[in-house]
């Protein structure tokens, strides 16, 4: 989980994950927050629930992930955000569908059940036009391209572009779906999901995040 200032939502997030679910299938878990230097109690929160802190005070959404990603032990990595928005209290069956169907990469849909307060009208309309986009210029057939929670095995990295190739801001989340979707060696998979209102402070710039997304694709797409 990439953090900043994130103490109002990251122990709740840390708490809705069913560990002992997790121990009946011994399954070994390890929690991981990618914090940027959070000046609130965000560290000491995680930290008391059991997580791993991973400092990375270079800024920017995509390399929280690509420092995460490369120091987590885990075969199979969760990904989402610190702020309550995300269902990890169902991440132990989004982790058996992908073992029971073999498939190296699941991201989720949050339209598919969108919590009261969870996405202004906004938000939406401009997550929806940037899957649209990506979608006539890549070919694949999702509904969600800005999601953050994925589920995949740490093997399937090595299967696509380095991670050091991925971009550093808020278009990480667009990216390692059209990497994991065209590879032909990956199997991938969009599966439904849900959203809720989030804890603590909106820090996502909707127009200009999603601006700067919509260019990233049609980039990603001269250089494919």
């Amino acid at each position: 989980m990439p953090t900043l200032h994130e103490e109002k939502g990251v122990g709740k997030t840390i708490d809705s994950i069913k560990k002992d679910i997790f121990k009946k299938k011994n399954w070994e878990l390890e929690i991981a927050i990618i914090d940027s230097d959070s000046k609130d109690k965000t560290q000491e929160i995680a930290k008391k629930r059991g997580a791993k802190i991973i400092l990375e005070k270079r800024k920017g959404y995509g390399r929280a992930y690509k420092t995460g990603m490369s120091r987590v032990s885990g075969d199979i990595i969760v990904t989402g955000d610190a702020d309550a928005t995300y269902p990890f209290d169902r991440i132990h069956e989004y982790i058996q569908l992908l073992l029971d169907e073999d498939l190296d990469f699941i991201t989720t849909d949050r339209f598919a059940e969108l919590k009261h307060g969870s996405m202004s009208v906004k938000h939406a309309f401009g997550n929806i036009m940037l899957a649209t986009a990506l979608r006539i210029l890549f070919f694949i057939n999702i509904r969600d391209s800005q999601s953050g929670m994925w589920i995949f095995k740490k093997e399937a990295l090595k299967k696509i572009q380095p991670l050091d190739d991925f971009n550093d801001g808020m278009p990480f989340s667009e990216e390692i779906k059209i990497e994991m979707f065209t590879a032909k060696n990956v199997k991938a998979k969009e599966i439904p999901s849900t959203l809720s209102s989030r804890e603590g402070e909106v820090k996502l710039e909707s127009f200009k995040d999603g601006w700067r997304n919509l260019k990233f694709l049609f980039k990603k797409r001269l250089y494919l």
